[in-house]
């Protein structure tokens, strides 16, 4: 037996998908013009993954780079590809938490000599060469002994220490973009 759920959108109506539906699968039961748009989806309020199965009724939104609430992923993306720029131009360098602020982005880091200005433009000039890759965020969930092995072999002890602080019941996501990973609660653009 098939276990549906009702999704209400924005303008009021109610549609039935199959429980486990992607935001992708909902986009593109709407238009194959508004699932190549779409890059995630809010459900009950928060942002997810385009690519998060819907197991349950929801309050359901798509959102594309229009929408004001895509500036958040933004964000978060420009954060993960600050990391792996600071990780490539300094190999060794350890991150932390990345997470998205008020009127932007941050990543904590680890290294041996101290950031100053004159790095700002490197970094930037590497963040630009990794955009231009086009290499798309991919999710994976990990078990946390994996997780911590990883990131442990990588020399990141903060990123074990984090997994040590998540709750055992708690998914642990790892986004890739490209060959370059981290740990991460998401969601990022599609």
């Amino acid at each position: 037996m098939t276990i549906m759920i009702s999704l209400t959108f924005p303008d009021g109506s109610v549609r039935q998908f199959e429980a486990g539906t992607s935001g992708r699968d909902v986009a593109g039961s709407i238009a194959k013009s508004l699932q190549k748009k779409a890059v995630a989806i809010m459900l009950d309020g928060a942002l997810a993954d385009l690519s998060d199965p819907i197991d349950a009724d929801a309050e359901f939104k798509i959102i594309t780079r229009e929408d004001a609430d895509a500036l958040e992923l933004i964000r978060h993306d420009a954060a993960h590809v600050m990391a792996e720029a600071v990780q490539e131009l300094w190999p060794g360098t350890q991150v932390t938490i990345g997470p998205v602020i008020e009127n932007g982005f941050f990543y904590d880091f680890k290294r041996n000599q101290p950031f100053t200005t004159e790095d700002l433009p490197v970094i930037e000039k590497k963040m630009r060469e990794i955009i231009q890759r086009n290499k798309p965020f991919t999710k994976e969930v990990w078990p946390r002994d994996k997780v911590k092995q990883v990131f442990s072999d990588k020399g990141e002890t903060y990123k074990v220490e984090l997994v040590d602080a998540i709750p055992d019941e708690q998914d642990l996501k790892i986004y890739y973009q490209g060959d370059w990973f981290d740990l991460c609660r998401g969601p990022h653009m599609a």
